[in-house]
């Protein structure tokens, strides 16, 4: 098969790059098609590949401004000619799936997830935005969302990180999707001792919609330690609670630092909603518990009373009385083997091995 591989944009490694990767593992002679890319921001295995760009990529300081310039996007997926390829893999969660393959093509979409500004976060963005954004909002987003809907036309099969996902396809698209959870590299975490320690754990880029405060206040409330690693709105939080002599904030911490945190800490305290959640899997595979909010892919990646726990209600007393059963029953969670075969699921091989049955399943491919 002649294969082309469609990514949103390259400008950073997240865990879109990281499904990429595996992609690019999985067809060596895959050609690499995007809206902007970065090559010093992306992997040696991303860059030592064949990469082409639509216009996008020189528009003025578009590395750093590329989504100010999403209007522009399905127009520049136009630009691209797959007319000879067999095999087509949109990667989206910004503009990908809109491009015209031949007749004969499968195009299989890996949805990430469909463009959160355009559908369930709209009213989040529109009023964090500055008033020149709000108008430029106001009167492109119709447009995009008429796109968005009729691109999905162009795919065969929808492909989605969690069931949480899935459903936002089935809500936007009306398409069914099948779930393929994402490669994590679990095998890092997998031989760790686990010596815990006493303090609970934030790990995360530090916003709002992560809910820091969250798990910092309701281990306030109930005297225990926290520990909070992660870039973002630190100086903010450490003004707030720096009184309160139970939290510790250790800013962004070095990759070759996150097992050994996982390691020590009592429990991850997970309290936002994310379309998959790559954190608690890693958590997981260090035998780590989770404690986490019921909702987004969590549902799909914590083993209940085995691997961690859910509080129901976005809340500190929930947060809290999730605490508390959990050190009232931490038996449960204790047993290492449970957590190793429950994160096999998540290893990059599962992943290849269930994208490739996929895509098998296309009779003439």
């Amino acid at each position: 098969m002649k294969t082309a591989i469609v990514h949103y944009w390259l400008v950073n490694m997240r865990g879109g790059e990281k499904v990429l990767e595996s992609l690019l593992e999985l067809f060596p002679g895959a050609d690499i098609f995007t809206n902007v890319y970065d090559p010093a921001s992306v992997s040696t295995l991303i860059s030592s590949r064949k990469v082409y760009t639509s216009s996008i990529n020189r528009l003025p300081f578009a590395k750093k401004m590329y989504q100010k310039y999403m209007p522009l996007m399905p127009n520049a997926l136009l630009e691209f000619n797959l007319q000879d390829y067999d095999l087509i893999i949109s990667s989206e969660s910004g503009p990908a799936k809109g491009v015209i393959p031949n007749p004969n093509a499968y195009h299989l979409c890996y949805c990430h997830s469909p463009m959160r500004y355009l559908w369930d976060m709209y009213h989040e963005y529109f009023g964090n935005s500055g008033r020149i954004n709000r108008f430029f909002m106001r009167n492109m987003i119709p447009g995009l969302r008429l796109w968005d809907i009729s691109s999905s036309n162009y795919v065969d099969r929808f492909v989605t990180n969690s069931n949480y996902v899935a459903r936002r396809v089935l809500h936007a698209y009306n398409r069914e999707a099948t779930v393929v959870f994402p490669p994590v590299n679990i095998e890092r975490y997998l031989e760790i001792p686990r010596k815990p320690e006493d303090f609970y754990l934030f790990f995360g880029q530090l916003t709002q919609y992560k809910r820091p405060d969250l798990a910092i206040e309701a281990c306030i409330k109930y005297g225990r330690k926290i520990v909070v690693a992660g870039s973002g709105m630190k100086e903010g939080l450490k003004k707030k609670y720096k009184k309160s002599g139970l939290v510790s904030f250790l800013g962004k911490i070095q990759d070759e630092e996150i097992p050994a945190l996982f390691s020590r800490a009592r429990a991850l305290l997970f309290p936002g909603i994310e379309d998959f959640g790559i954190i608690p899997v890693e958590a997981n595979a260090a035998g780590c518990p989770v404690i986490a909010y019921r909702r987004g892919g969590t549902l799909d990646t914590i083993f209940e009373n085995k691997t961690g726990l859910f509080f129901d209600t976005q809340d500190i007393d929930s947060l809290t009385e999730a605490i508390r059963y959990f050190e009232e029953n931490q038996n449960l969670f204790e047993d290492r083997s449970v957590y190793t075969d429950h994160v096999k699921r998540f290893s990059k091989e599962s992943f290849k091995e269930k994208i490739m049955d996929i895509i098998k399943e296309r009779k003439h491919i």
